[in-house]
């Protein structure tokens, strides 16, 4: 089967700032029950991820294009770049920022069961 991401435009994603697009790659339906995220999003110049917990998920990032500010749930805050990840274990807080005033911050998150 092959299919189109569905596109859907978010306002405060995490209880963040500012649109995000959020392209789900696959419905939390064919995740059977492991997940219920599977998704490429776009942060705007603005944006952000706010700062929210998951509890019994996990959440890894991928960064994809541009630079972003990950903040971890101890609160240190690390600069990302493409090809970083940012591991999110149970429980944990994050939050992720675009640090750009011109290129959007895109990367790819998975929200799955732990």
């Amino acid at each position: 089967m092959v299919r189109k991401p569905i596109l859907q435009i978010r306002e405060g994603l995490g209880s963040g700032k500012g649109p995000a697009e959020v392209y789900h790659i696959v419905p939390k339906e064919d995740l059977y029950g492991h997940g219920r995220m599977y998704a490429k999003i776009v942060l705007p110049p603005g944006s952000n991820v706010g700062w929210h917990q998951h509890i019994g998920e996990t959440e890894p990032y991928f960064i994809l294009e541009g630079e972003g500010i990950f903040t971890d749930n101890d609160g240190s805050k690390t600069n990302v770049f493409p090809g970083d990840v940012c591991t999110i274990l149970p429980g944990q807080f994050h939050s992720l920022d675009n640090a750009s005033d011109k290129d959007p911050l895109v990367f790819m998150a998975l929200i799955y069961n732990d």
